[in-house]
């Protein structure tokens, strides 16, 4: 009975219940601080451990001879131990309160070169320590593996030549204009592109600049690509029976339609170069054009400089870049019709073979300052956009990753069609892969961001 009456009796029963349990709340409180501090420790140790195997990566990447197992260690431990103190917030700590990590790195240089770098450390625990039952240590670890040497990269820059493109920001003349950051942006990209080759032919870069029409060399003028029907019809002279009180004799400045005597079409070597639309549906495809629907001849009077094929001759690169001027007006769908030709085997551009001992991987980056004014076909921004993004879902399909960059430093809309083509998926837009620029000098920041992109190594964590 009197254990009973103990049990139902209920006054001054908080004071042992809380001080009962004041040790497992505390416990948890500890918990949470500690795990806490390794948890950030090892943020930090993650960070470490990813830069220093892509920076001894890279070593690697490049060495001749080859490094060896005990050359990468040793580099990997003297790069990861010097970030390691640059990190510190004591002598004797990584912040987190982390001890002094212990590093390793294993080197596979064949089938495809594979690095990882581990490291192991642990964080004293400073409130559950008090607790009889707990560790007085958290260990915590972390690892990156940088692989590389089985996928090169096939690039294509188009670029807009527009005559909005001579523009300053926010419509001026300000300096940089767009052109001029533009040359500068390709410049830096084709030296990061460049740097991430370790041989010749890891990286190939087509350049094609576009306005209206796209310039593939005049040169080309025997090829079987070329269609010559609408070329031939307006550029040519005409003779007539009777002088007419011409200056020239009879002869006439005029097209094949206003001839009323004999039409004589000019010789295709005066070509400029310039070639417009493929019919449709084939300006939506990069079907061979030598044997279907070949690309027509204009002799476009703002014709933009040639196109340069997948190469890595990086001084003709960066000549042809050097060589853009800003003139004529927008259709990027032309532009991404060479892109994506470029990329592809035969004809026209005859991008090099793919080694099947490789990955591939096919990238368009599109820049553009304005809204499309005008094709083969059409004068308005809608129907133009309309075959574009046909375009740029069969150009997905195929494989190819797009990137699309409109530089609107106006009061233009922001582009839906540059929107729609950016990703790698059919009639899906990835927002990552689309950049609206507000300033020319922004052009220079966000190539470098996507050269960085593309040439660094793939971490796999």
């Amino acid at each position: 009975m009197v254990f009973q009456r103990f049990l139902d009796d209920r006054n001054a029963s908080v004071a042992p219940l809380l001080a009962l349990s004041i040790v497992p709340i505390l416990g948890l409180i500890g918990a949470s601080v500690d795990y806490g501090r390794a948890s950030s420790a090892r943020a930090t140790l993650q960070s470490l451990v990813d830069s220093t195997a892509l920076a001894i990566a890279q070593d690697a990447a490049k060495a001749s001879p080859p490094l060896t197992q005990d050359e990468v260690n040793a580099k990997a431990t003297d790069y990861f131990n010097a970030l390691y103190t640059h990190s510190r917030t004591d002598s004797a700590q990584m912040p987190g309160g982390a001890a002094p990590p212990v590093v390793s790195a294993t080197y596979s240089p064949t089938a495809g070169s594979v690095l990882m770098v581990t490291a192991t450390s642990s964080v004293n625990m400073t409130f559950m320590s008090v607790l009889p039952f707990t560790s007085t240590q958290i260990p915590i670890a972390a690892s990156s593996t940088a692989k590389w040497g089985n996928t090169r990269l096939r690039v294509a820059l188009v670029l807009d030549n527009t005559g909005s493109m001579s523009q300053g920001g926010l419509g001026t003349t300000a300096s940089p204009n767009k052109i001029q950051a533009l040359q500068t942006a390709s410049h830096n990209l084709l030296s990061q592109l460049q740097k991430a080759a370790s041989r010749d032919g890891d990286v190939y870069v087509s350049i094609i600049p576009f306005t209206k029409d796209v310039n593939v060399g005049a040169s080309n003028y025997t090829q079987s690509w070329i269609d010559w029907t609408s070329w031939n019809a307006n550029n040519g002279s005409c003779s007539s029976t009777s002088r007419n009180n011409d200056d020239d004799g009879g002869r006439r400045s005029a097209t094949q339609s206003t001839c009323s005597g004999t039409w004589t079409p000019a010789n295709h070597s005066t070509w400029n170069g310039c070639v417009t639309d493929r019919n449709q549906n084939d300006d939506t495809k990069n079907t061979n054009p030598a044997s279907s629907s070949p690309f027509p001849a204009e002799q476009y009077s703002v014709c933009p400089v040639a196109l340069v094929p997948q190469s890595y001759d990086w001084t003709a690169l960066n000549n042809k870049i050097d060589a853009m001027k800003a003139a004529g007006n927008t259709n990027q769908a032309i532009g991404l019709a060479w892109g994506w030709q470029s990329l592809t085997a035969g004809a026209p551009l005859n991008a090099p073979a793919k080694d099947a001992n490789f990955q591939y991987q096919d990238i368009i980056i599109i820049l553009s300052d304005g809204l499309n004014t005008e094709d083969r076909w059409y004068q308005d921004a809608t129907s133009i956009d309309n075959r574009q993004k046909i375009l740029c879902d069969n150009i997905k399909t195929a494989g190819v990753t797009i990137y699309s960059v409109q530089v609107n430093t106006g009061s233009d809309a922001t582009s839906s069609v540059l929107q729609y083509c950016a990703g790698t998926k059919p009639q899906v837009a990835d927002a990552s892969k689309f950049f609206l620029l507000k300033t020319p000098t922004e052009i220079i920041t966000t190539f470098g961001q996507i050269a960085m992109g593309l040439s660094k190594l793939r971490l796999a964590l």
